[in-house]
Order: structure tokens, then C-alpha cells, then sequence
């Protein structure tokens, strides 16, 4: 289906571009860094003087003030080659916003420029051994002494946390306060005491994940972004373009299944016949296109909505929920048609897609769970306002 995004043709030039550097800069060196279990950091660097990180920073940071829909593009052409992990998307579209929006004038003029050059990159991190979608249980704590805050606790599933440089923590600053008590402060990886390790995933082998150590880690109070005990309503803040991003991601890697299964499906023979050939494989693949098309009308309609500042909270929700359980489930029927060829994960990108896709459902907390809360809230309102005939 074709896309219902206001692309302009500045858009499609970025597009173009940015497709070469992809197909240059990525896709060559994809299975080296899926070997290593993470990117190279070189490649940041590549970016950020091409001006591919952060497009939308103002111009004082180094940035270029662009709108979103030039995220959108960068999420649509490395996810539709493959390239889910590298994730860009997490540095630029999802963490670097928090300083943007929330730090000090002094802390964007330190650290923003270095970020939206590449020379710095920066994750979030937020879930940690016993507290992942239950945000307000986090256990890591940030008490002040003198001019600094002491950080101590663990985080783990940490997107890009071996690689980055700088780190957004969540961390109560005032336990006795619970989640009123949390607050969001950015910690510098070279600072004492921090230490971290690389966790072993059944996919999204390129894409580094971490476990986060802080033992009395100090610094200064004027890292905190915002006010102390406002982090979680920060967070929630952000939660609208982080599951968006989310479900443009899952989106592009749905698309590619298909387009990878449909270009197999014309070469594999088998009883005569190509696979295409046959009732069932086309049966599957129409199943298979329709999802696609669904979900790229209902994500595309959202980020229309977003650019406005209208997007509702609720299908936003839904729109991370399908589309990634929906990439997962077409990567699954296209390994299908695959066969046992499709098993061999570094001879055909079917399988990197079906491993891939499945961390999608979920990362970023269990949406599943708040699915189905806010479509549980959505129908008791509707049985609440329904009154029948008499």
C-alpha cells in the first residue's frame, strides 16, 4: 500500500540519499557486526557529519530543525533493509528528545552538539531486574550529597547500553515518595563506578543490550534533567513518538519479510513448479500482504496525528501492539515458505528477520499489557455511555 505520509520531494531527496548510505555503509558490514553483537561505532560517527542524527535539533546544537517525518524515512529505509538494529532511531528519535526537551540550557550547550555529531551517543535507561513495565517499583536511587547526586542500583535490557556514552537514568531521588520520588539524571560513562556487560539474545544480534552497574557513581546535581520527582511524567511524556517509532520499525521489517519471501518464492523450485506457482504459497502470501497494508494505513494515519499533536494515546498503543505482534507473525509465514532454508540464519535473511521481530513485542516495557488495559478502559466506557432503546 502506498503511503499516505506528505512526503515532499526535499523528503524523497533525503530518502534517496539516504538509501545509498545504507546500502554503502550498512548492509556490508551487517554480519560483522552481528558477530561482534554490536555496531560499530564508526558508523555514528558517519552519520552524524552527514547529518543523519538528530535531523530535527535547531541549528545552534548543530542539528538542522527538521520535522519528523525525516526520522520517519531514516525508520522506513533501514528497517525495509534489514538494518532494524542499528539503532539510530533509539539515540536520535527517543533518547536525545529527554535532553532536548527537559535539560538545562548549559547541559544542551555541553552535550547536544557531540550527540547530534555522532562523537557521543546516549541511551535510556529505565527497566531493571524486578521492575520493567511496573516503572514506579525501580529500585536505583540517586541521593544528594552536597553538590552531588550518588547513584547506586542496577539496569538491565538496556538498548545500545554497551556502545553509548552518556546514559538517561531513572532513579528515585526520594524514596520515601515512590514513583513521585523518580527522576531522570544523565550520567556519563566514564564516571567512576559505573561498569556494564552485554547480554546473549535469541535475536537483534547486532543491536548491543546491557546491564548497567552503578556503584556510588557521583555526579553533579545540574545533570538532572527537569525537576526533581517529575522523571515518570517525563517518561510518559515521550512514550506517544517512542512507541511510534516502535511501530514504523516493526512495520519496515514486516515489509521486508514479505518482499525477501516473495523474491524466494519465484526462484524455489519444487514439483515442477515455482513456489509462487502454487495455491497455497500465493494463499499465504496474500495473507501475509494484507497484514502489511493494514498496518501500514493505521501507522501512517498515526504519525499524521502526531504531526499535529492529536495523536491518541490509546491507538497509539494499539498501533505498536499490531504492528509488531503483525511482523513477528508475517516473518513467521514467510520462513514458512522458506523451509528449512530459512532455519539457516546466516544464508538467508529471513530467519535474522523472524529472530529479530520477536524482541519487538516486547521491548520498551510489556505493551501488551497496556493494550489491553487502555482497550479494556475503551469498552467499559463505551458500555458506561450506551444506553438501550427502551
Amino acid at each position: 500500500m502506498k503511503s499516505i505520509l506528505p512526503f515532499t520531494e526535499e523528503h524523497e531527496m533525503f530518502r534517496a540519499a539516504f538509501r545509498k548510505f545504507v546500502e554503502k555503509e550498512m548492509v556490508p558490514y551487517y554480519n560483522e557486526w552481528t558477530k561482534n553483537r554490536e555496531v560499530s561505532k564508526d558508523l555514528y560517527r558517519k552519520m552524524g557529519d552527514l547529518g543523519y542524527l538528530c535531523t530535527w535539533a535547531d541549528k545552534k546544537y548543530g542539528g538542522q530543525g527538521l520535522d519528523f517525518l525525516f526520522s520517519i524515512v531514516e525508520i522506513q529505509e533501514t528497517s525495509r533493509h534489514g538494518m532494524s538494529a542499528v539503532a539510530s532511531w533509539l539515540h536520535s528519535d527517543i533518547v536525545a528528545p529527554y535532553l532536548n526537551t527537559f535539560g538545562s540550557e548549559e547541559l544542551k550547550e555541553k552535550y547536544l552538539p557531540a550527540i547530534v555529531k555522532g562523537e557521543k551517543l546516549i541511551c535510556v535507561a529505565m527497566t531493571e531486574p524486578e521492575a520493567g513495565s511496573d516503572l514506579a517499583s525501580i529500585c536505583t536511587t540517586a541521593l544528594k550529597d552536597g553538590n552531588e547526586y550518588v547513584i547506586n542500583g542496577n539496569k538491565t535490557y538496556i538498548t545500545n547500553g554497551y556502545i553509548s556514552d552518556l546514559v538517561v537514568v531513572a532513579a528515585k531521588t526520594d524514596p520515601s515518595k515512590g514513583p513521585k520520588g523518580i527522576s531522570l539524571i544523565l550520567v556519563d560513562t566514564n564516571t567512576p563506578g559505573f561498569t556494564r556487560n552485554k547480554l546473549n539474545k535469541i535475536g537483534f544480534h547486532a543491536q548491543d543490550t546491557a546491564e548497567l552497574h552503578f556503584q556510588d557513581v557521583r555526579v553533579p546535581v545540574g545533570n538532572i534533567l527537569g525537576q526533581e520527582g517529575k522523571g515518570l511524567n517525563y517518561l510518559m511524556s515521550k512514550l506517544q513518538q517512542e512507541r511510534i517509532v516502535a511501530a514504523q520499525l516493526a512495520q519496515g521489517q514486516a515489509e521486508r519479510a514479505l518482499e525477501v519471501s516473495v523474491d524466494y518464492a519465484r526462484q524455489r523450485e519444487m514439483f515442477g513448479k515455482h513456489l509462487i506457482d502454487l495455491q497455497h504459497t500465493q494463499f499465504t502470501l496474500a495473507d501475509m500482504a494484507t497484514e502489511v497494508s493494514v498496518g501500514r494505513a493505521f501507522v501512517d494515519a498515526l504519525v499524521l496525528q502526531h504531526l499535529k499533536g492529536e495523536a491518541s494515546p490509546v491507538e497509539v498503543s494499539m498501533a505498536k501492539y499490531y504492528c509488531t505482534e503483525m511482523a513477528h507473525r508475517v516473518a513467521s509465514k514467510g520462513l514458512q515458505i522458506h523451509g528449512g532454508a530459512g532455519y539457516c540464519y546466516e544464508d538467508y535473511e529471513i530467519g535474522r528477520l523472524f529472530a529479530d521481530t520477536r524482541v519487538q513485542c516486547v521491548s520498551a516495557g510489556t505493551y501488551r499489557q497496556i493494550f489491553d488495559c487502555l482497550v479494556f478502559w475503551r469498552v467499559l466506557m463505551f458500555f458506561v455511555k450506551y444506553e438501550p432503546a427502551s
